[in-house]
């Protein structure tokens, strides 16, 4: 299923609300219709998106009203839509992980690096410039757990499994049964690289198992078209390939600039934004060396900023396409 823009039908009641090709910012959300109410999976990254994906699904909530919106995990393309649906009535739930991040000082952090007058600035505004997050007001989940919650959406079992850390330190995927769906977050980009904030890779990993390993044909990811169980597995493997050749290069005394420059991605010609190959090969060092400090969110985009613009004054000829 292409990634076109707006509302797909999944079957049985369940949808996923696409956002172009699923880069930077262009996140998805989903929707659980059960007897006489819905749960919403996610909302966007700005007011804006958040307003044309509610009044795109407007008809298919007529009769079934979101009562539940679940945020799978913390950064703000999945939650800074969250005050147009809250109110009266509306359970807005995360887990606890992810909902101590959901605070208006992370949210103007956050916004801030639209207007920063530096590499990551300019990295910001050319992935994701046609997106505004300020003006946000910042609001966090009303219920929050941790591992399994399982819910009742008129009458449909809706099953919260919390995977995180792993892209973030609170993930949770929703699994629809009676559909085979399931919901992942950021544990999925599909057509764009993976992104692994908070880690370690083996969590990720890990997740991706989890998926494999449930009865669904379904599989809505964070980014990018709908998919099956094949394009998890081809998340894994990117994944697993990141891991060994990282711990190669940490084990051979390759400091970490190196070790970023020197990994090979030309073995997943599909995956736009490969600059995300920074982010991933600092967490496994991070993980070999615990005494090595851990990079906060503003030196991974810096990070990332470097090798998207290394490859696009360079190409591909070192062997990370541009």
């Amino acid at each position: 299923m292409a990634a076109s823009y707006g509302p797909h039908d999944l079957g049985r009641d369940c949808f996923a609300w696409l956002v172009g090709e699923g880069g930077w910012g262009e996140s998805n959300s989903g929707l659980v219709r059960g007897s006489g109410e819905s749960l919403l999976v996610d909302t966007l990254i700005d007011l804006t998106q958040t307003r044309q994906m509610l009044e795109g699904i407007a008809t298919l909530v007529e009769d079934h009203p979101i009562r539940t919106v679940v945020n799978t995990h913390a950064d703000g393309d999945h939650w800074f839509g969250n005050e147009l649906v809250a109110g009266p009535g509306v359970e807005i739930i995360a887990s606890e992980s992810a909902a101590a991040s959901m605070t208006a000082a992370v949210a103007a952090e956050l916004a801030s690096l639209w207007a920063r007058e530096d590499r990551v600035g300019d990295f910001v505004r050319s992935v994701a410039g046609s997106f505004d997050p300020t003006g946000v007001t910042a609001t966090a989940p009303t219920r929050t757990f941790s591992g399994e919650l399982d819910l009742d959406v008129g009458g449909r079992h809706v099953r919260l499994v919390q995977v995180g850390p792993a892209h973030t330190a609170g993930d949770v995927v929703v699994h629809v049964p009676d559909a085979k769906v399931v919901y992942t977050g950021d544990i999925l980009f599909i057509g764009g690289a993976p992104l692994v904030w908070d880690g370690p890779l083996s969590r990720c990993i890990a997740a991706c198992d989890l998926l494999l390993d449930l009865d669904v044909t379904t599989v809505v990811p964070g980014h990018g078209p709908v998919t099956g169980k094949e394009g998890v597995a081809r998340v894994r493997d990117y994944l697993v390939y990141v891991e060994q050749e990282a711990t190669r290069r940490f084990e051979a005394g390759l400091d970490l600039a190196e070790a970023i420059a020197s990994i090979d991605l030309s073995g997943f010609p599909e995956m736009s934004e490969h600059e995300r190959i920074a982010a991933n090969v600092t967490n496994v060092y991070e993980q070999l060396d615990p005494a090595m400090p851990r990079a906060g969110r503003l030196e991974q985009f810096d990070l990332m900023a470097s090798v998207h613009l290394c490859a696009r004054t360079a190409g591909p000829a070192d062997g990370t396409p541009a």
